[in-house]
């Protein structure tokens, strides 16, 4: 009833003058990004390929238990796999870092206020992981799950009692406000990216880890 309502207020989005659309402020950050730099590239692909390569090695382990055989059981592949993605993830900071300290600054996010917000995101984005971690354990962190590694029960305390993957959010404001504080336009565009890439990993990885409880579920009611 409410999208009808929407509808016939604003008389649906193809009734829409997109060349009224102020792009003045776009425009402006635009000037600031090199998309064309072999650097911002890098972190590009950097970015998006870390979420895909751990859920397809993830979900192959979950079919074949390719790794567990390959390290003689799942603690020890887990750790291996976990230690992999954290090295992947350290690369994706550092190629990050540098396109934001080799591309132009914004002046006008040069503010102390847009510094401090900066400050708070990552103070926020840092107890989000650090916690998360801390409820989840490495195995639990490291898609344990997909290894046969599973969680008594879920976890409900802080952080998830109050945001849905912390882990992923957390590094996300984590590096919203690094480019807040170097004012750094192509910063919030990378940032942007990596929001994206960890929600379309969270379309894929929460069913299947639902289903993989689910199973265990049944396999507990046969006993």
């Amino acid at each position: 009833m409410s999208a009808g309502l929407v509808q016939d207020c604003c008389g649906g989005l193809n009734n829409v003058d997109y060349s009224k659309v102020d792009m003045t402020l776009l425009e402006e950050v635009l000037k600031y990004i090199d998309v064309c730099d072999p650097r911002f590239c890098v972190a590009v692909i950097a970015i998006i390929f870390n979420p895909f390569f751990w859920n397809v090695v993830a979900r192959w382990e979950h079919r074949t238990r390719g790794l567990t055989r390959l390290f003689g059981g799942p603690y020890l592949a887990c750790y291996c796999l976990g230690f992999l993605i954290i090295l992947l993830n350290v690369y994706r900071s550092h190629s990050m870092t540098l396109v934001m300290k080799a591309q132009a600054r914004w002046e006008a996010m040069a503010r102390v206020e847009v510094f401090y917000a900066g400050v708070a995101l990552m103070v926020w984005g840092t107890l989000l992981v650090v916690s998360s971690f801390l409820a989840l354990g490495f195995t639990g962190t490291f898609l344990g799950d997909y290894f046969g590694i599973l969680m008594d029960e879920k976890v409900t305390g802080f952080p998830f009692n109050i945001i849905d993957n912390p882990m992923y959010w957390g590094s996300t404001a984590n590096y919203l406000g690094l480019a807040l504080i170097g004012a750094s336009p192509v910063g919030l565009v990378l940032t942007a990216v990596v929001a994206i890439s960890y929600k379309v990993a969270i379309t894929f990885e929460g069913p299947f880890t639902e289903q993989i409880y689910r199973e265990r579920s049944r396999r507990c009611k046969h006993k």
